[in-house]
């Protein structure tokens, strides 16, 4: 939620807005406050009736202000008078206790708490200062009506029942602590075992590479001597001088017969016969044996990884299915060492519905194929030597396969492989399953949590988006960040021509800056007149990644998922944006253009 959202529907009668913050925080750019309301800074004057007080506390007191100063302005509030408290702490560590004894001493009352989607501020409370119990609000804002006694009924009731879900929750994660403690433990422990036997294969791999080695130069003495011979031999030499004489016959017919002869009386030193009285040839100059220059030429590109390596024991569908998102190595049982070697993956993955079900290897980790168990075993061993996450994937029951727990996994997934959007049907499915898979479901979500395991690079950055702004005064401003923060799916970059007022979107995790968009995508909001749903970009990406298109937008007969010779872009591919070519022309470059149906109820 934005602070916006949380503030504006209790400054109802408000004219003041007293900014007691007192931290390095500044909120201003954050209240977006509507006519007729004023913000001024904190004098130490009581806030009465028609103001109301913007106050901050966090762990960081320089930057969001300490507990005595928040303490200090409850005491100068009076009757009518209205709080909003941000926290810098998260709602499962915010200390509430250490303030609600002073709420409840200077008769101010908490109408809403909401969590903030901010980077420096996670939770706001909304209070106010008076002296007979306030109605409760409602998710959205809205007070309940209720007597006196129905209300404190109310809210002794949820205390209750808000307090046994909560005291369930700490024990859940109590109980998650201590198993995290303890697997970290046990991987220490195991990682010390794992140092031996990574250094026993380390030797292990070193005898064999130095015997390989003795072998390949014996091997070498045995060639170099059998070329020694073979150049020394009188054929080869009789047969350089007939073909270096054939290629240049006036003269190499004058040189031939004196290196013959010269060649016959070398034989006949070496075998000991006195040479004949024959005369001599006249010496010539030595000419080449071949005129002609040989360039040896090899070529090799070196460039830094921008996408997932994985190596795997997989089905053909699911090989085929993380093909489209990251670099797929399949592993057969006859080529699995070697290929693992030779590709030096970011991760060893091993999908359990490839051991259970058919393929090259069937029956793996069941105990009747015990060749396929040894081979499997020497995969994660080679793994482990190089350095590799070796991962389980548990997306059948593990008694299909029981042998594979007995191995030493780095991390076990319990879960489908996904489902990749071009294999669904938009018209069967209806536009909310497409979303479901795109954010929880898909492929490319299951192939992220592999990426955070072995730190690569991230498959969903194909799916940041840069919004094109350019507001031109504090009303386009309020607009962009209202359609932004907005959004179901978040853009991550920000152009704007200047970034002045937008401390907002920075403070939510955003990126404001000049320039050219860095990002994959782009989406042009330079009209900020028009309305866009919560969906939009949502709707666009699904449609990119369910067509892999190049540009997704709308065209005026409203089709829908197909794709079409023009459009109006509203998602473009950046290489396709900085390339300035004309819209109408990016069909016929060989472009693709795909069609989404126009706005779509939020």
């Amino acid at each position: 939620m934005r602070l916006t959202d949380l503030l504006h529907p209790h400054l109802d009668a408000v004219t003041t807005v007293v900014d007691a913050t007192g931290g390095g925080l500044r909120l201003e750019p954050y209240l977006h406050l509507p006519p007729g309301v004023a913000l001024r800074d904190d004098d130490q004057r009581p806030v009465g009736k028609g103001e109301l007080a913007l106050l901050s506390y966090g762990p960081d007191a320089d930057l969001h202000g300490g507990e005595d100063a928040c303490r200090a302005v409850l005491a100068r509030m009076r009757p009518g008078a209205r709080g909003l408290i941000v926290f810098g702490h998260r709602g499962s560590e915010l200390p509430y206790h250490r303030l609600l004894d002073d709420l409840v001493a200077h008769r101010c009352q908490v109408l809403r708490a909401a969590p903030l989607d901010y980077v420096q501020l996670h939770a706001g409370a909304v209070i106010a200062r008076t002296d007979e119990l306030l109605p409760p609000h409602d998710f959205f804002g809205r007070p309940v009506p209720s007597d006196g006694y129905a209300t404190a009924l109310r809210i002794a009731d949820e205390y209750v029942f808000a307090d046994l879900a909560s005291r369930s929750l700490r024990a859940r994660t109590l109980d998650l602590e201590r198993t995290v403690e303890e697997t970290e433990r046990l991987r220490g422990a195991a990682g010390q075992d794992g140092i031996a036997e990574r250094l026993a294969a380390a030797v292990r791999e070193k005898e064999q590479l130095a015997a390989a080695l003795r072998a390949a130069r014996d091997r070498v003495d045995v060639l170099q001597a059998r070329v020694a011979m073979l150049e020394g031999s009188t054929s080869l030499r009789v047969g350089r001088a007939l073909v270096t004489a054939a290629r240049a016959p006036k003269r190499g017919a004058v040189r031939l017969p004196g290196e013959l002869y010269g060649l016959w009386r070398g034989r006949r030193r070496s075998t000991g016969r006195p040479p004949d009285s024959a005369p001599k040839a006249q010496p010539e100059p030595d000419a080449p044996a071949d005129d002609r220059f040989h360039l040896a030429h090899r070529a090799l590109t070196a460039a830094p990884r921008d996408r997932l390596v994985v190596a795997g024991v997989l089905t053909a569908a699911t090989a085929e299915d993380f093909a489209a998102d990251v670099v797929v190595n399949r592993l057969l049982p006859h080529d699995g060492r070697l290929l693992l070697r030779r590709t030096d993956p970011d991760v060893l993955v091993v999908q359990l519905s490839a051991c259970a079900g058919d393929g090259p290897w069937w029956l793996t980790g069941t105990g009747l194929a015990p060749d396929l168990d040894r081979t499997l075993a020497e995969l994660l061993a080679e793994a482990r030597v190089l350095g590799r996450t070796a991962v389980l994937w548990q997306d059948a029951p593990p008694s299909a396969a029981p042998g594979l727990a007995r191995l030493a996994w780095d991390a076990v997934v319990d879960a489908d492989t996904g489902v990749r959007l071009a294999r669904l049907d938009p018209a069967a499915e209806g536009r909310e399953r497409l979303r479901e898979v795109f954010r929880e479901g898909g492929t490319r979500v299951r192939l992220s949590r592999l990426a955070r395991l072995t730190g690569a690079p991230d498959p969903l950055d194909e799916r940041r988006v840069a919004v094109l702004a350019a507001p031109r005064d504090r009303t386009d401003v309020a607009r962009l960040v209202g359609q932004v923060l907005g959004q179901l799916h978040r853009p991550v970059e920000v152009v704007v021509p200047d970034p002045a007022g937008l401390d907002e979107l920075t403070a939510a995790g955003l990126t404001v800056r000049r320039g050219q968009p860095s990002v994959p995508w782009v989406a042009d909001w330079t009209d900020l007149t028009e309305d866009r749903p919560d969906t939009l970009l949502l709707d666009l990406m699904c449609a990119q990644e369910y067509s892999g298109a190049d540009a997704v937008g709308h065209t005026p007969t409203a089709d829908d998922y197909v794709f079409v010779p023009a459009l109006r872009p509203l998602l473009v591919r950046r290489s396709l944006h900085m390339s300035g070519t004309d819209p109408g022309s990016w069909a016929a470059r060989g472009h693709r253009l795909f069609a989404v149906r126009g706005k779509e109820p939020s």
